[in-house]
């Protein structure tokens, strides 16, 4: 999303929802030519959730990370049926054109100052095994925060050859070490790369990257490309698992539009889609999507609230309009792998705090429900 920024086990250890979904990865591939537009509708009850890991679907969300977790922060998700949960680690970059990463790790039980708990590597570790215990697999989603003149993934652009080897070669130290704490705590899928636009025409530099991050993690691996035309630009989806794709479609010009009209809107986005999709054979995962509470929503939803967003008049009944119109268009395709909603705050009150509930969650609200119907079936 434009301007967010925000064990060693060998695979016969991995858990039964991991091998779920790279069956339905496999078979996904081989059975393409006989996929039909859609499938059947679902009853509303939910199913079992040996049933719901096993058919490889990602019903996820956004996890913001913090300085703890506990048993009790996952039980919303289990009753929202929630499957997976996005964790986001950080690495640094002091200007969207200097080649170098910082990576935080935080390695140990006591957090960086700079450093949320929950985005350190044992915080982090931690969660996916509490998580795990409730039925709950992890993808783990590094970002890069962009500091000085940059504040986005997508602008970084190195200035000579030299440069664009020296940033290729920090960026796989980051993202190697993330890899390695995915296989040594067997984290259900590994994203290699967030919004990172300027660099994905480098394709060679990329294939290398994922030849590397395989050597060393042996789960599902996707890149999360953005909206806005560069899911459409990478050659290298071949390379990957699954095509993932940051989900901030333009929907609608005018505020509170009706559900008819989201759907109406989405359909040229999906076009656009499935043209990438039958191209490379691959299942679709939106490894982010999202609406805020708010009337505009849908016009232009990459959008962060700003602090004056909690004097805005909140607009729940168009939040939940755009997450139907979200699932409706795209949850009965059978190339549609699921996708993970921006985005969860870990122990929201229905009370809390009016900042977190005017932006993306859909946390005690009937956005809440409508995706809880939906990942229930």
């Amino acid at each position: 999303m434009d301007a967010l920024f925000v064990s060693r086990h060998r695979l016969w250890l991995w858990p039964v929802a991991t091998f779920g979904l790279l069956l339905a990865l496999v078979a996904a591939w081989w059975q393409w030519p006989h996929f039909p537009a859609a499938l059947p509708p679902l009853p509303a009850a939910a199913r079992p959730l040996a049933e719901r890991l096993a058919d490889g679907r990602f019903r996820g969300v956004s996890w913001v990370a913090g300085d703890s977790v506990t048993a009790a922060d996952l039980e919303p998700l289990t009753r929202a049926h929630v499957t997976w949960i996005v964790q986001t680690p950080f690495g640094w970059q002091a200007d969207a054109a200097l080649p170098a990463v910082q990576l935080h790790t935080g390695a140990g039980t006591r957090r960086r100052s700079r450093d949320y708990w929950g985005e350190t590597d044992y915080g982090i570790a931690h969660t996916a095994q509490l998580a795990r215990q409730h039925g709950i697999q992890t993808l783990l989603k590094p970002h890069l925060w962009v500091r000085g003149a940059g504040t986005w993934p997508g602008s970084i652009a190195m200035q000579t050859p030299a440069d664009w080897q020296a940033w290729f070669a920090a960026y796989t130290t980051f993202i190697l070490h993330y890899a390695q704490l995915a296989e040594e705590n067997q984290l259900g899928g590994l994203c290699i790369g967030t919004e990172l636009e300027k660099t994905v025409g480098h394709e060679q530099e990329w294939r290398t990257l994922i030849k590397q991050v395989r050597s060393v993690y042996h789960g599902p691996l996707t890149y999360a490309a953005n909206w806005s035309g560069e899911f459409e630009q990478i050659q290298f989806w071949d390379a990957l698992d699954f095509i993932g794709v940051q989900a901030y479609f333009p929907l609608s010009k005018t505020a509170a539009p009706t559900k008819a009209e989201l759907l109406a809107a989405w359909q040229p986005h999906r076009v656009a889609i499935e043209r990438v999709l039958k191209k490379f054979k691959k299942p679709v995962v939106f490894t982010e999507a999202g609406y805020r509470n708010t009337a505009d929503a849908a016009i232009a939803p990459w959008t962060w609230p700003d602090r004056t967003a909690v004097f805005i008049t909140p607009d729940e009944q168009t939040q939940a309009a755009c997450y139907a119109a979200l699932f409706e268009t795209f949850w009965p395709r059978r190339w549609f792998k699921g996708l993970f909603i921006w985005k969860w705050y870990p122990g929201l009150t229905p009370d809390g705090p009016a900042r977190r509930h005017a932006d993306f969650t859909p946390q005690h609200k009937p956005a809440e429900q409508v995706m809880a119907q939906w990942f229930g079936r």
